[in-house]
């Protein structure tokens, strides 16, 4: 069995406190939230929602497009995640809802002209959410979101020319191995990506939704920005059994192998779905 705080789950407030330092420190949160909420065409909106919206990055973002009638729901199931988002995000037209993402439908009052999802659609069964987005959305409502380019099984051309040497985590591992006897499992054939293109495509048309766009996206960021990313509990790495204190200690000595404005591109994929509009 794994130590007690080899693994702090989104519901841990140690959690919730770096993840949001990390969205006030660094720009990847803030960058993509809003692209996807610009991308969700919310200028004449009434109702929208930010799915599994943690600490309010995606909401803060719909707040600044949406009109200042519009009442906007961020919903998260992880409680902590939420408390810390209210005490930094004040706005009389925000609602905080602690509920899972499949259980949207129980928590919103009417029809809403988005759905907005920034990097969490992977950890839902999206089944279920995509049926629950179209049960909200009104007829030409947007559902926008994204998914990292491992689970999407893409990658930006960027990803591989601004690469200057090993990544972090590569360096991570070889540190663990080096200093805490970490044997790494045996490499696999390459594993089948779980959310590609024609997978969410064909997930949305079984829920009755329609793919308007979609873009492969490429996130700049450097080295310090990562480090800052894998020092979060729930990403820190490597796994097996390793308290985060140990982790933090892998991290750091990987981390003095490198430069810190070190460029590094994470790949993305932007999913543009609509509700169709009811035929007269």
């Amino acid at each position: 069995m794994a130590p007690v705080d080899a693994v702090l789950g989104w519901d841990e407030d140690t959690t919730a406190e770096a993840y949001a330092a990390f969205t006030r420190d660094f720009p990847m949160y803030g960058a993509t939230s809003r692209d996807l909420a610009r991308r969700a065409d919310l200028a004449g909106s009434r109702l929208v929602i930010d799915l599994c919206g943690g600490a309010g990055a995606t909401a803060e973002a719909i707040l600044d497009l949406v009109p200042s009638q519009a009442q906007v729901i961020s919903l998260d199931n992880a409680a902590a995640m939420q408390r810390v988002g209210i005490r930094m995000l004040t706005d009389p037209r925000l609602t905080w809802i602690t509920a899972p993402a499949e259980n949207m439908a129980d928590h919103v009052p009417g029809m809403a002209d988005a759905v907005v999802c920034n990097s969490a659609i992977w950890k839902t069964d999206v089944l279920q959410v995509f049926a629950a987005v179209h049960q909200v959305l009104r007829p030409g409502g947007r559902f926008v979101f994204n998914v990292g380019g491992g689970f999407a099984g893409v990658r930006h051309p960027d990803e591989t020319s601004v690469r200057t040497g090993p990544s972090l985590n590569t360096l991570v591992r070889q540190v663990a191995a080096r200093d805490y006897g970490y044997v790494p499992p045996p490499p696999a054939a390459e594993a089948a990506p779980t959310l590609p293109l024609d997978m969410v495509a064909d997930h949305l048309a079984v829920a009755g939704l329609t793919v308007l766009d979609s873009e492969i996206v490429a996130q700049h960021s450097t080295m310090a920005e990562k480090k800052a990313w894998l020092s979060i509990p729930v990403f820190a790495r490597p796994d097996g059994e390793f308290t985060h204190a140990q982790r933090m200690d892998i991290l750091n000595k990987a981390y003095s192998l490198t430069t810190p404005d070190t460029p590094t591109v994470t790949s993305w994929l932007v999913v543009v779905a609509q509700r169709p509009r009811e035929q007269h």
